[in-house]
């Protein structure tokens, strides 16, 4: 089946794209001497996990429990849970998963110690949990010395769970506006997460990994700094067109959705058959991920969508209009890419405009 075959809208994969932006992160991991650890959450595809374990990656990682479930069901045997973990049922279930894969999950507070040290009870194995740093992003994460010291301490007292290092995530590296100040949030990051791995050790609990992650950085290759053991890079594997704004080029932008002109109303107004319920209607806007629009149009220079119904995308470009027809099919890429995975069931994946194979999106609509 050739491209112009598949129905629409529909997500499109190029193989090629995909191969190289894999190959490229696991070389620059291996380069700085650390672990590769992507997050799956970009793509929710046991298949494209596999495919980056076998380039190298020491496993995954995973936002959702349900996410972490559909992997291990399809081999994954390495996961790591980069989000805080509340509640019994869900506990309860990461108990499960222990059983037979190794996975281990994060905290920020004493209220999920407790939680976990009774859900573990009995267990044939501890509880593996790594400590959230907030370093900038102002999300969830441990902000001060005092709490993590108190949160250490928590830990001590456990007999069913074991400590096994922190991650952090630099997510405001996003709207940094130049590679100069990208550069400075990513060292502060890392040297605050590096600041509690020393106070961890000076409390006689080492951190086995010290684990960082958002693909900005990455993009532009910074130095690893010693101490750091792991990255946690998700997007690059697909990139979009927030990501591909960072190094001035979408060439390296692997998931594209194809759609289907239905309509031409005006002299200007081109209507297509996806909207936000195919796009999302996401957007970037401060620093050098900015985006225009609602998606960049593939093959199409500086075109984009300027406008998103339910199930209509609108393009406002008289140019365009004069030179496409009505039930023509073109390409738009993704602001973000990780939102726009989940909305749809199968992925084609596309090797010289024809479909070598799709891949179903088992990972969809996992939120628990």
């Amino acid at each position: 089946m050739y491209i112009r075959d598949v129905d629409t809208p529909a997500l499109l994969v190029d193989k090629s794209i995909m191969m190289d932006n894999l190959q490229s992160m696991q070389a620059y991991a291996d380069k700085n001497n650390v672990d590769l650890r992507p997050h799956t959450k970009t793509h929710k595809m046991p298949a494209v996990a596999h495919l980056q374990e076998e380039a190298g990656a020491v496993g995954i990682a995973a936002a959702k429990v349900g996410e972490a479930e559909v992997m291990a069901e399809r081999g994954l045997k390495n996961i790591f849970i980069a989000n805080e973990i509340v509640g019994v049922t869900k506990l309860n279930r990461i108990r499960t998963l222990a059983e037979t894969i190794h996975i281990s999950f994060g905290i920020d507070n004493t209220y999920q110690v407790t939680e976990i040290e009774k859900v573990f009870e009995g267990a044939a194995k501890k509880a593996q949990v790594l400590i959230e740093i907030e370093v900038g992003e102002k999300r969830s994460g441990v902000t001060t010395k005092t709490q993590f010291i108190e949160l250490l301490r928590a830990l001590k007292k456990c007999s069913n769970i074991e400590f096994k290092g922190l991650f952090s995530h630099d997510g405001h590296s996003y709207k940094a506006e130049t590679k100069e100040e990208c550069r400075k949030i990513y060292r502060e990051s890392v040297k605050s997460t590096l600041d509690y791995a020393a106070w961890a050790e000076e409390m006689d609990m080492k951190a086995e990994t010290v684990s960082i992650g958002s693909t900005p950085p990455f993009m532009f290759d910074f130095d690893v700094p010693a101490g750091v053991t792991e990255i946690r890079p998700g997007t690059y594997i697909f990139m979009d067109v927030s990501q591909g704004n960072v190094i001035g080029s979408y060439d390296r932008c692997a998931a594209s959705v194809l759609t289907t002109v239905i309509s031409k109303p005006t002299e200007e107004r081109v209507i297509t058959d996806v909207g936000a319920k195919g796009l999302t209607a996401q957007s970037r806007n401060a620093g050098l991920t900015k985006t225009e629009g609602y998606g960049t149009l593939k093959a199409f220079n500086g075109i984009h969508v300027d406008g998103v119904f339910d199930e209509h995308a609108i393009i406002n470009n008289a140019s365009f209009r004069n030179n496409i027809s009505i039930g023509d099919k073109i390409e738009i890429i993704p602001n973000h890419i990780c939102p726009v995975c989940n909305l749809y069931e199968k992925a084609y994946v596309i090797s010289n405009n024809e479909v070598e194979e799709e891949l179903l999106v088992e990972g969809r609509g996992k939120l628990q």
